[in-house]
């Protein structure tokens, strides 16, 4: 009996462990073909998602290229709209996307470019097929950059009649930039191929590791082994007919998903690869879920559910986020499009306002440089030309120099100083200036001083200086002969004990200004256009520098006038006052100081060291300097400039003419360079910085870095004569005595 129940009992455990492998092994298939139609679906999603990435690559490079193409027709068109289409070219800054602009007039063949040299389409294949906006695009090419590039082609009419094309050359490194940063974690390859040429022009940034080789298609089936001519040829037809392709081939040793994907009707393709492990690692991470399931039963299977479902979730989500992207995309090109229009239009109005104020002395110059070279021989006329010459000069660098202090306001580096100064020397300068002006125009210039209850006060006396010379200067220029002109510095009610508050006044009985002018007085390029002021010169920059320079010192500025009867500028500021109580400001104002009217003599028989790395500069120094009977060594740079003096003898240069903007290395860094060396006449040779920049805050970074005193080019020789004097002549006497 005993038997026949252990037989039953074995018997039923085996039926239950039976039962149970059975019901296992349905389970397990169920969960097996569960699987792998998982497997399918996620592999076919994965897929899709491809399909979409490369769908978003390619409306994004759609997106530049229209936008480019759209900005390009309005260029076109307002290039129409001028009649100097040479200047227009000429004159066009490249960007990052617009490296070179172009124009062939029509019935020729060669025209110009942006970059100075001559244009012609030959080489470049326009072809009707992938145009971008109705306008036929080139083949691509490495440009002079070094860089892969395309240029699109668009006409340029006026009233039907068509005047030329206009050609821009855009960059593909540009695209790089609004393109996804990497597919799959940056398992996948792509690349960007012309078609015409299949030539690859662009491997966007973060996908994947670069082979060598892949350079073009040919290139693209050596490095990744496919050798088959039927798949070759099924390749080859649909890069011929610019028809989208997917197919699996093996990539060195991994299975993957090839594409080719057409962009804007084939201009260009997207070509590339993603192993197949990348697209359905999502696929085998729910798979070992659902052996979890088989583990832990009922719940690991609705856990693999919650997965699935949470996995589903996210893909909406990611693509709801990457169709957000895209839009947010668009709204910053349509906006990038826009700032374009605004600066294309703002630069257009530049050129505009300033064409007829540069023309003006240059035409000047090229004319009496013309009839120069004719009375060569004619020493009076000679003499006459080139004091016009040099005034016409004078002239187109002020216009410079304003236009430069307008570009430094405006962009906030203008650095204002709190020095002490006192008011006596303020108007003493500023007297010294104006009335041998106004003399010359038989004007009387009264200047009166009221309520001024402290001498020392704190301020950026050079920035008061130019404010009240712009004024008064033009004061001169718009009153009429016999006029006269005012002064006043009013003391007003102090808000604090610290501060003292002056009001400017700059009164004259002069032209006088309507009321609409003085709406825009302050304006940039504005000037009163009548028969009497038409004929003084000036930028229309003067008055808009001087309203900034006041509100920059905290002050404020008006100004009425009636015309006729003259016209009246008031301006209101406080200054800190000084702690200054005795005359010792003039003990350091002795030898040291300017130069401007002591004694001096000639530069003959003494050497300097000069920086240019300008030749024609370094050749007009050293012209300058043999006239004068000095001599002179020109270096190229920084370094050649510390090197030539280590190697000198000591005494054998009198001093050092220091350029600033050089390579290798700068005049600061080589002023500091030549002051810390370990030699006697080092730290005692004069060094005068010689440079283009010639604003205050250039003036202070020479003198910090080492620097005895600061000329700006163009050299003035008699200036550089007294500064000779003071810093050389004058040690030199000292020294005999």
């Amino acid at each position: 009996m005993r038997e026949n129940s252990d037989k039953k009992g074995t018997d039923k455990r085996f039926s239950l462990f039976v039962s149970i492998l059975v019901i296992f092994c349905i389970f397990g298939c169920v969960v097996f073909f569960v699987s792998r139609r998982i497997s399918r679906e996620m592999s076919t999603a994965a897929i899709q998602n491809l399909n979409e990435k490369l769908d978003l690559v390619k409306c994004t490079i759609e997106s530049i290229w229209k936008n480019g193409a759209e900005f390009q027709k309005l260029m076109a068109q307002e290039l129409a709209e001028r009649e100097d289409l040479e200047e227009y070219i000429r004159s066009y800054q490249r960007n990052q996307s617009m490296v070179k602009i172009s124009l062939i007039r029509a019935g020729e063949t060669k025209g110009i470019s942006s970059t100075g040299e001559s244009f012609s389409e030959k080489g470049m294949a326009f072809t009707p097929s992938g145009m971008i906006q109705d306008m036929e695009v080139s083949r691509s090419y490495i440009n002079y950059m070094g860089t892969w590039a395309y240029t699109i082609k668009c006409p340029v009419e006026r009233d039907g009649e068509k005047l030329g094309w206009l050609y821009v050359e855009y960059t593909y490194d540009s695209l790089d930039q609004s393109l996804p940063d990497g597919f799959y974690n940056k398992q996948a390859m792509l690349y960007i191929m012309d078609v015409k040429t299949e030539r690859f022009v662009l491997k966007p940034k973060g996908m994947g590791e670069r082979n060598a080789g892949h350079l073009n298609l040919e290139d693209f089936y050596r490095a990744n082994d496919i050798y088959e001519e039927d798949l070759r040829g099924q390749i080859n037809s649909c890069v011929q007919n610019r028809k989208d392709m997917m197919f699996y081939h093996e990539i060195r040793g991994r299975n993957s998903l090839n594409f080719i994907w057409m962009v804007n009707d084939g201009t260009v393709c997207l070509i590339g690869y993603v192993p197949t492990e990348a697209i359905q690692q999502e696929a085998k991470t729910v798979t070992y879920n659902i052996i979890v399931v088989v583990a832990v039963m009922m719940s690991a299977f609705i856990l693999c559910c919650i997965l699935y479902y949470m996995n589903q979730r996210q893909h909406r989500r990611i693509m709801r986020e990457r169709e957000a992207e895209r839009e947010e995309h668009n709204k910053q090109l349509k906006e990038a499009l826009h700032a374009a229009q605004l600066a294309s239009n703002a630069k257009t109005m530049f050129l505009s306002n300033m064409s007829h104020d540069i023309r003006t002395p240059m035409n000047a110059v090229i004319g009496f440089t013309t009839l120069l070279s004719r009375e060569a021989e004619n020493p009076d006329k000679v003499r006459e030309y080139t004091k016009k010459i040099m005034a016409s000069g004078q002239h187109l660098l002020s216009l410079i120099n304003d236009i430069l202090e307008v570009s430094k306001i405006e962009s906030g580096k203008v650095v204002l100083s709190e020095e002490e100064f006192a008011m006596d020397d303020l108007i003493a300068s500023i007297d010294a200036i104006i009335r041998p002006m106004a003399g010359a125009k038989e004007q009387e210039f009264h200047v009166e001083i009221k309520d001024i209850r402290h001498e020392y006060l704190l301020g950026d006396e050079t920035r008061i200086n130019q404010v009240l010379i712009n004024l008064l200067s033009n004061a001169v220029k718009y009153t009429q002969e016999g006029g006269s002109i005012w002064l006043r510095f009013i003391g007003l009610k102090q808000h604090s004990s610290q501060f003292e508050r002056i009001r400017i006044e700059v009164e004259d009985n002069g032209y006088g200004m309507t009321e609409e002018y003085l709406k825009t007085i302050f304006d940039v390029f504005t000037r009163a256009e009548n028969s009497t002021t038409n004929k003084v010169q000036g930028t229309g920059l003067g008055m808009a520098i001087t309203k900034n320079l006041v509100e920059l010192m905290g002050g404020t500025i008006e100004v009425f006038s009636e015309v006729d009867k003259g016209s009246l500028f008031r301006v209101d500021m406080e200054l800190s006052i000084s702690e200054h109580e005795s005359g010792s400001q003039a003990e350091g104002s002795g030898s040291d100081g300017d130069p401007e009217g002591v004694e001096y003599n000639s530069l003959q028989g003494l050497n300097f060291l000069a920086a240019e790395d300008n030749e024609i500069n370094a050749e007009i120094l050293s012209e300058i300097l043999s006239m004068e009977g000095a001599g002179c060594v020109i270096a190229e740079n920084g370094r050649m400039v510390l090197d030539r003096f280590e190697e000198s003898e000591e005494g054998e240069f009198d001093a050092i003419l220091m350029d600033v903007q050089m390579p290798v290395m700068n005049g600061y860094e080589a002023t500091k360079a030549i002051r810390a060396l370990a030699r006697q006449d080092a730290a005692k040779i004069p060094i005068f910085a010689m440079t283009a920049n010639a604003f205050a805050e250039d003036e202070k970074e020479a003198l910090n870095a080492g620097m005895n005193f600061h000329l700006a080019k163009p050299v003035d020789v008699e200036l550089l004569k007294k500064v000779v004097y003071q810093y050389i002549r004058k040690a030199q006497e000292r020294h005999e005595e």
